[in-house]
């Protein structure tokens, strides 16, 4: 019963508390999973599995009709399950994707039935300049969405765990052990997804510089991050100084054409900007 109220409260604070405050990603697994590991005695196990999460989920962003899972609940019950499991980490992992997806089906049809029919209300309380009205009925709603959407961490813990518990005992080994290899690669299709979003020809050396570093001279991941931060810090600075160099030149071009008043290339004029 514990487990399950502070599972639920959880998931009601931070997927419902996203919802509400905006993209503040409260409601990302590497928030989640590592606050119920530690609300529930096993912080280990909840880091790696948010880790583990954040990675397959990285790439999903759910924009309207273009959506696919939601990661809050698939991580919130991929945790809990693992810590009653005494740690089966890979297996609760292969086990939160299709949570996910059920979770994100769920939470469109509370959309649809707790939102929706109080949509005509909305317009007409707009219409008659009742600010408090819609304050109250917004918040209202709020609270009413997700403490359904909160109930279903709650059962699922409160009467799944056991039958959970159960069904993975009398699953073979070989089965849990595919599982587990399922669960170790889908970080790597999250990465995937991922580089296929935001892959850019004029960036990919960082990437493999990144990857040298870690696989070859076993540089930690936080001097690498440190590494990128300064990488990013030099490549602003640099377009920073051509925007203003850019900016200049247009300034002396203005109206000149390639040949100024004073009788300056379009090359001389940039020499003279840069060592300016």
């Amino acid at each position: 019963m514990f487990q399950a109220i502070i599972v639920a409260l959880v998931v009601f604070l931070t997927v419902g508390g996203q919802e509400l405050l905006g993209f503040t990603m409260i409601g990302r697994p590497i928030v989640i999973a590592p606050l119920i590991g530690l609300l529930l005695g096993d912080m280990s196990t909840g880091l790696l599995v948010g880790a583990a999460l954040e990675t397959v989920f990285m790439g999903v962003v759910n924009i309207g009709g273009a959506s696919s899972a939601e990661p809050g609940l698939a991580a919130a019950l991929a945790t809990a399950f693992a810590i009653q499991m005494g740690g089966r980490v890979e297996v609760a992992i292969a086990l939160a994707v299709p949570l996910g997806i059920i979770g994100l089906q769920i939470k469109t049809i509370l959309y649809v039935l707790v939102v929706g029919p109080f949509a005509a209300r909305f317009d007409r309380l707009a219409a008659a300049g009742d600010a408090t009205g819609i304050k109250k009925l917004h918040f209202g709603l709020w609270g009413l969405q997700w403490f359904l959407y909160a109930l279903i961490p709650f059962f699922a813990l409160l009467v799944g765990s056991k039958a959970t518990q159960k069904v993975l005992e009398m699953i073979p080994e070989v089965i849990l052990h595919g599982l587990s290899i399922a669960g170790g690669l889908l970080p790597a299709v999250g990465m995937a997804m991922l580089m296929k979003i935001l892959w850019d020809n004029n960036v990919s050396v960082y990437y493999f510089l990144g990857f040298l570093i870690i696989a070859y001279f076993k540089v930690p991941l936080i001097a690498v991050a440190v590494m990128a931060v300064i990488i990013a810090i030099v490549v602003a600075q640099g377009d920073i100084s051509k925007m203003k160099l850019e900016k200049e030149i247009a300034k002396k071009l203005s109206g000149s054409g390639a040949v100024d008043s004073s009788g300056m290339t379009t090359s001389q004029l940039e020499n003279e900007a840069f060592f300016s």
